[in-house]
C-alpha cells in the first residue's frame, strides 16, 4: 500500500513503465533494511559490553543474534544479484536514464547492506572468540585458586599432624606408666621417673625435628 501510495503521488514516476513500479517495491524493501541494519549494529555495541563485563548470558545472545544474521543475509543477499542482472538488460531494453539511475542507487544500497551484514556476522565470530577466551580464563583463574586453597589446607593438615604426633608420644609414655601395675619395668627405680621425662622429651625432638626437614612445620 506504502508503494501504491508514492506511485500513484508521483504521475512521472508511474508513466516510466513497470520497470518503476519494480524500482519503487525494491527501493521500499531496501529502505526497510535501514533499522535493521541500525538495531543489529547496536545489538553488537550491546554484546561488547556484555562480554567485557562478563555477563553469563552473552554467549545465548551472540548465538541468537547470529542466527538472525544468517536470516538477513538470506534476504539481502539475493537482491544483489537480481538487481545487477537489471542493470545488465538497460541497453537491451531501453530503461529510461533517470530509472537506471534511480535502480543504481537501490543497488548501492543493496549492496552495502549484504556488506555490512557480512561484517555483523564476522563481527559476531570474533567477539564470539573473545569471549570463549574470557570464560576460559575466569575457569583457569578459579581453578588456580582451588588448587591454591587446597594447597594451603594441606599444609595446615601436615602442621596439625605433625603437632599431633609429637603430642601422642608424651601422652603415650604417661598412659603406659598410669595403669599402676605393681610389676612394670623401671617402676621402682629411683631415676625412672627422669628417665621417662627425658624419654618423652628426645622422642618429642625427634619427631620435631623430622617434621621441620620435610617441611611439615
Amino acid at each position: 500500500s506504502a508503494v501504491r501510495g508514492r506511485m500513484e503521488s508521483t504521475p512521472e514516476l508511474l508513466a516510466l513503465g513497470p520497470e518503476a513500479v519494480l524500482y519503487a517495491i525494491l527501493d521500499a524493501a531496501v529502505d526497510g533494511y535501514a533499522p535493521v541494519v541500525a538495531g543489529v549494529q547496536n545489538d553488537i555495541d550491546e554484546i561488547e559490553t556484555e562480554v567485557f563485563r562478563g555477563d553469563p548470558e552473552v554467549s545465548r545472545r551472540i548465538y541468537e543474534l547470529s542466527r538472525e544474521m544468517v536470516e538477513f543475509q538470506r534476504a539481502t543477499r539475493p537482491l544483489v544479484g537480481m538487481l545487477h542482472g537489471l542493470m545488465a538488460g538497460f541497453d537491451k531494453y531501453g530503461t529510461d536514464e533517470e530509472l537506471q539511475r534511480y535502480l543504481r542507487d537501490v543497488a548501492d544500497h543493496v549492496t552495502h547492506t549484504s556488506e555490512r551484514v557480512d561484517g555483523f556476522r564476522s563481527a559476531l565470530t570474533d567477539i564470539l572468540a573473545v569471549n570463549a577466551t574470557l570464560v576460559t580464563q575466569q575457569q583457569n583463574a578459579e581453578m588456580r585458586a582451588l588448587a591454591e586453597a587446597g594447597f594451603e589446607q594441606n599444609e595446615e593438615v601436615k602442621k596439625i599432624s605433625a603437632w599431633a604426633a609429637i603430642l601422642f608420644a608424651p601422652t603415650l609414655v604417661g598412659t603406659i606408666y598410669g595403669m599402676n601395675f605393681t610389676h612394670m619395668p623401671e617402676l621402682g627405680w629411683v631415676w625412672g621417673y627422669p628417665f621417662a621425662i627425658v624419654l618423652m622429651a628426645v622422642v618429642c625432638v625427634s619427631l620435631y625435628v623430622i617434621f621441620k626437614r620435610r617441611g611439615w612445620l
